[in-house]
């Protein structure tokens, strides 16, 4: 049976698939709507995406999109290793601009349930970390927002000391919270 934990921002949900193994690998149900349905994420998943990155240290973050293509994301790890973050980014919220955040794994199985109104990132911890996740709403580049992954006023632990970081040109120049106009409620619907 699948294990599923709130993280410190409660809506952020840890789900850990139970892997049935032998000597020839292992079988793990890796989603099971009703399940996971019952356990708080009750995303209707429309769409599964999948990223490469070559090297440890690559930064892809912090991202969402504006509703009504807001994304709920389902985050897992099919190589490598990352340390995966969501930030709430909810006006009013009483967590607002704060993080929660995860180790993932290939070896481990393990998954990380980002809800609506949650900026979104991770960090590769290995070389030729494969990372697939669901979302619940198609990509439009018109609602593509984000915010810079080094905020100092979230002051996110990315886990990797000084290290360079490899990001995009366009993660570079994200705005930080204070200068992002959140188009998210507490409380209110996508």
């Amino acid at each position: 049976m699948t294990a599923f934990t709130p993280l410190s921002l409660p809506e952020v949900i840890l789900a850990i698939p139970v892997r049935h193994g032998d000597a020839r690998g292992y079988f793990s149900e890796t989603y099971v709507q009703p399940l996971y349905a019952a356990n708080g994420i009750a995303a209707h998943f429309v769409q599964d995406n999948e990223s490469l990155s070559a090297l440890p240290g690559t930064v892809r973050g912090l991202h969402l999109q504006a509703p009504p293509f807001a994304q709920a994301k389902l985050v897992r790890v099919l190589a490598g290793a990352i340390f995966d973050v969501a930030v709430d980014v909810r006006k009013g919220s009483p967590t607002y601009g704060s993080w929660a955040g995860a180790r993932l794994t290939a070896e481990g199985g393990e998954q990380l349930f980002v809800p609506h109104g949650f900026a979104h990132g991770f960090c590769t911890l290995a070389p030729g970390t494969r990372v697939a996740y669901k979302v619940d709403a198609v990509y439009d580049r018109a609602s593509e927002r984000g915010i810079l992954w080094s905020d100092p006023d979230i002051a996110i632990d990315w886990t990797l000391g000084d290290g360079e970081k490899i990001l995009s040109d366009k993660d570079k120049v994200l705005p930080c919270l204070k200068d992002f106009d959140s188009p998210f409620v507490y409380g209110a619907a996508c």
